[in-house]
């Protein structure tokens, strides 16, 4: 019997060409709805998410239109290990020169690569951005309760017909956001997320990231007993 859920986890990927089409309120409710229904510690259920489209959006986006070119603010919260691991730095890459190469983008292309980046802060055109947020008072548990509700967003989203993509990138010039949005002082931004229909003949959502075997990050203990009861 196939699995749904399954099924779901291998088809979503990071959506980054969108149709213009409007997404219902009655949907992004639904959407949003669906990522409280992930496990939470002590029920907490931390963090917030804001939900923009037309002016809004267009506010943001021209607040964010010219960041790529400047450093990232000092982030209030760390994301990728420093310094990066070797195996984790050629993992990087790999997915970077997959994505370069589904959208014609030569490795040497450098401003190809930064016009590429910097649709991060235009929500990659999608008719829906949601910014992420997590009050700075809880701890660092906290945004793992926070990443298992984006997971069921996106998923919930994907089973709709939408296309999603995490834009980390936003937290790079998170005091911007903070500051464009009127968010609450103790609010972080954490990313945001592009959402909407996924334009289907775009080459760049043709693009798949791969991912590492089993063997490298999971270990089974115990089992050695079960192997020799299947081969008696």
């Amino acid at each position: 019997m196939s699995n749904p859920v399954f099924q779901l986890l291998e088809q979503r990927n990071s959506c980054r060409a969108f149709l213009p089409d409007a997404v219902p309120l009655a949907d992004l409710r639904d959407i949003i709805a669906a990522a409280r229904r992930a496990p939470s510690g002590a029920n907490l259920q931390p963090g917030g998410f804001h939900v923009l489209t037309g002016a809004p959006l267009d506010r943001l986006r021209a607040a964010l239109a010219n960041v790529a070119q400047n450093p990232p603010e000092s982030s209030e919260y760390s994301y990728f290990p420093n310094p990066m691991p070797p195996h984790l730095r050629a993992r990087q890459r790999r997915a970077g020169y997959a994505l370069y190469h589904a959208l014609g983008i030569e490795r040497r292309d450098i401003a190809g690569r930064q016009a590429q980046f910097a649709k991060n802060y235009r929500f990659f055109d999608a008719p829906v951005g949601i910014i992420v947020t997590i009050d700075r008072n809880m701890g660092a548990g906290c945004f793992m309760d926070l990443g298992m509700a984006l997971m069921a967003l996106m998923l919930h989203a994907h089973s709709m017909g939408y296309g999603t993509c995490g834009i980390g990138a936003l937290a790079n010039h998170g005091r911007l956001t903070h500051q464009t949005l009127g968010l609450a002082q103790d609010d972080i931004v954490v990313c945001g997320i592009a959402l909407g229909r996924p334009d289907t003949q775009a080459p760049v959502n043709a693009f798949r990231t791969e991912r590492a075997p089993i063997e490298d990050y999971a270990t089974f203990h115990g089992f050695e007993e079960d192997h020799r009861d299947e081969r008696s």
